[in-house]
């Protein structure tokens, strides 16, 4: 099992920036792969960004540009730095890792709540 704890949610101005921090624990030894997900009201959780262990990285084409995964393997930590951001980028937040047999959605940490608006 994994243990998610992300941070860094709030309030913010859309044009503004924000950047969320997630810790991983527990059976971190397999993890292949750590990502972002989040949930707008009223709709289903997506996956935004990912990064590798040998640090490739990918994005959603609607946060291409403006976010930016990052990760420290030693720490098991992962981060997204969030600029330009706009009202639709408001959602919860979830980040997750990624191991041979996939992400691990039933170890879903509380999530960070971003809310974008002026």
């Amino acid at each position: 099992q994994v243990h998610l704890v992300e941070s860094g949610g709030g309030l913010v101005q859309p044009g503004g920036s924000l950047r969320l921090s997630c810790a991983a624990s527990g059976s971190v030894f397999s993890i292949n792969a750590m990502g972002w997900y989040r949930q707008p009201p009223g709709k289903k959780r997506d996956l935004v960004a990912t990064i590798t262990n040998d640090g490739s990285t990918n994005y959603e084409d609607s946060v291409k540009g403006r976010f930016t995964i990052s990760r420290d393997n030693a720490k098991n930590t992962v981060h997204l730095q969030m600029n330009k951001v706009k009202v639709e980028d408001t959602a919860v937040y979830y980040c997750n890792v990624r191991t041979i047999t996939g992400w691990r959605k039933n170890d879903w940490g509380q999530g960070t709540q971003v809310t974008v608006s002026s």
